[in-house]
Formats: structure tokens, sequence, C-alpha cells
């Protein structure tokens, strides 16, 4: 059977968290000599450059907090559209027309949100089921290294080494990356919340029984009396990892 979406190789342990730091992010970011500069990176990102490393995906997630076009409160219909579309797909038999309307209102998506791992995953699916393997790849490797970014911006164990991500979604694309089902989030403080596991999870002999997750810059410029209601969530369906040579 062929599977509707993939995953990329998930990282080994990671050794020490590299945890955003706002002021060096800003700095670089903002520097046009900088090898970091805003708009170089993301032109690079959207043109599947394929030599962008860990370091710039670092500045390239988190660096979009900064940018005009972040804007994590807003709603974003075409992903509405877009997941529509793909929950009435035949993964065995897809067909031509609804995987090119996938591409088309993915893309839309996107231009909410860049870094969405469910969008980029939907986005490689279609490339790679309508036989183009460059886009597919370039799609997958997006949704790869952002997925890493996360990761290794904390283990998530405790309050105080949270992973960060710039929307909640992305929260629970990664757990649905390592293979982890999770219930309602739970508010810890003004920046944190916590995921629970509907299951625990062993790692190194020690039971985590859910995931904290920082969501302050969703929050950074946040409307006077804005109340935010979340979406429904939406499953990858027991993704396989996949890896490209």
């Amino acid at each position: 059977m062929k599977r509707l979406f993939w995953l990329l190789l998930l990282l080994p342990a990671i050794a020490a968290a590299k945890v955003p730091d706002e002021e060096d992010i800003l700095a670089r970011t903002m520097d046009s000599s900088s090898p970091y500069y805003y708009t170089g990176l993301m032109m690079r990102y959207n043109a599947g450059d394929e030599t962008l490393t860990d370091d710039d995906y670092h500045y390239l997630y988190y660096g979009y907090a900064y940018q005009d076009d972040y804007k994590p409160l807003n709603s974003n219909p075409d992903l509405d559209k877009l997941l529509l579309l793909a929950s009435g797909l035949d993964p065995d038999n897809p067909d031509r027309e609804t995987l090119e309307a996938i591409i088309s209102v993915g893309g839309d998506a996107l231009k909410r949100d860049p870094f969405s791992p469910k969008i980029l995953n939907l986005m490689s699916y279609a490339y790679g089921a309508l036989g183009n393997p460059r886009e597919e790849r370039a799609y997958a490797n997006r949704m790869n290294g952002v997925i890493r970014t996360i990761l290794a911006s904390g283990d998530g164990f405790t309050q105080k080494t949270p992973r960060h991500v710039l929307m909640f979604d992305h929260a629970l694309d990664v757990l649905t990356v390592e293979g982890l089902s999770y219930g309602k989030a739970r508010i810890i403080s003004r920046t944190v919340e916590f995921v629970p596991l509907t299951a625990p999870y062993t790692v190194e002999g020690k039971k985590r029984r859910g995931f904290y997750f920082d969501f302050g810059r969703v929050y950074w410029n946040k409307p006077e009396g804005y109340t935010y209601k979340r979406d429904r969530t939406w499953q990858f369906n027991n993704l396989k990892p996949r890896t490209y040579k």
C-alpha cells in the first residue's frame, strides 16, 4: 500500500539544546552582511536550496518571528481547504486533479505558514505522486529542516527546557512525527504549555508523560482582548521515516 505521507529520519539524541537567543537571531537576520540575513535565507529556502544547514534553518525558523508576515493568530482558510482535499484522497489511487489542487491550495497555505510541517509534507507527497521527484525532495527537505530545528531547541522534558515553536500546530506535528499520541494541552505559564501523552514515553529508562512547548512568540503581538480558539488538529496517519540519497 502506498503511504499517503512521509516523515524525516529522526535526529539522534541531542547533546546540547540550541535554545533560541533572541538578540542573536534579531542581529544576524537583520544584518545584510550576515550569512543569516533573512531575505537571503528565505530566497534560498523558497528555491529549495539543498545546501541549507541546520544553523540556516535555526535562523530561518526563529527569525520568521520578526518578519511582518508572521501573524500566528490569524486564521489560515487555505489550510482548512488543504486538509479537506487530503481527507478525500485515496492514497492507493490518488487522482491527478486532487493532487494538483493540493499543490495549488498548499502553496497559498504556505504564504501564511511557510514552516508548517503538515503543509510541507502534503506538498511533498503530491509532487511525488505526480512524478516530480525534484519538488518532492525539496519539500521533504524543508519539512525535515523545520522538525530538526524544533527538536534541537530543547528536550521538552521540563518547563525550563521546552521545545520552541512559532505555531501551536507545529508542536503537535512534531509529536506526530515522533509517533506519539497526545491529549489536550495545559497552560503552565505565560509562555509554556504542557502537552500530555495518551501513553507514557520511555526515554533512557525514564517515563515521560508529556512534553513542554514554548509558545511565547505566538503572543508577542496579541491584539488587545484577543482570545485564541484552537482549530481542530489533524494527524499525519502513521507515517514512516523516509530518507533521500
